[in-house]
């Protein structure tokens, strides 16, 4: 059947909240970077060769999935919003680069400053192959420089989809607008907030006390 919803949204705009809600709609599975921390010794070395000049991989890495969200599947929007006609493309974002950069600069990125320093050579060259693949260079920890290509990353999916395909999404939407695009009825019960900014220091082990939620 395919990809019933393509995900082409960067980390830290609400991923997590976003697989959840499409799972509850859909009543099926969303591939997130969550699910390639499981099926590492599989998918990872799949995701090597697509980062790295062969996305024909990802038939093999997402057959048998609903949707795909969040990095590494969203580094390919364009060739799954290709290969999945059918599909709306979800572009979620936060308000904007500067509440994007405050929830990233705690989480994903501080995991790639240390992963960077670290002694984990193979999740080292992964992150520099995920962020090449995306477009980040040797300057990605620079605020100015991540923050412009956050909104060049959005742009330039907004003008690569038609309108009628493509829904931007916050996480304070909630699931109606999804459920709507989906022609399907939207759930009983509060919006789902998944993975904030303390959540995901809990679960990396980062060091020190997590700031607030942004």
């Amino acid at each position: 059947m395919g990809l019933r919803v393509v995900g082409a949204g960067l980390p830290r705009t609400g991923t997590t909240s976003l697989k959840a809600t499409l799972e509850q709609l859909l009543g099926g599975r969303c591939y997130h970077m969550a699910e390639l921390g499981q099926r590492v010794e599989h998918d990872g070395p799949l995701w090597w060769s697509a980062l790295n000049g062969d996305p024909d991989q990802l038939d093999e890495l997402l057959a048998g999935w609903d949707a795909a969200v969040d990095w590494p599947a969203s580094i390919f929007w364009r060739e799954l919003a290709d290969h999945h006609p059918d599909a709306p493309v979800i572009l979620s974002r936060r308000s904007d680069s500067a509440a994007w950069w405050r929830s990233a600069d705690e989480t994903v990125w501080e995991v790639m400053r240390r992963v960077s320093t670290g002694d984990d050579t193979r999740m080292r060259e992964f992150q520099v192959s995920m962020r090449r693949a995306a477009g980040l260079g040797d300057d990605w920890d620079d605020e100015a420089v991540a923050r412009a290509w956050y909104d060049a990353h959005n742009a330039a999916v907004v003008e690569a989809i038609p309108p009628e395909r493509l829904l931007v999404w916050q996480p304070s939407d909630g699931p109606a607008p999804i459920a709507e695009r989906l022609g399907l009825p939207t759930p009983d019960g509060p919006a789902i907030h998944a993975n904030t900014t303390a959540e995901f220091r809990t679960n990396t082990n980062l060091d020190g006390e997590a700031p607030p939620d942004s």
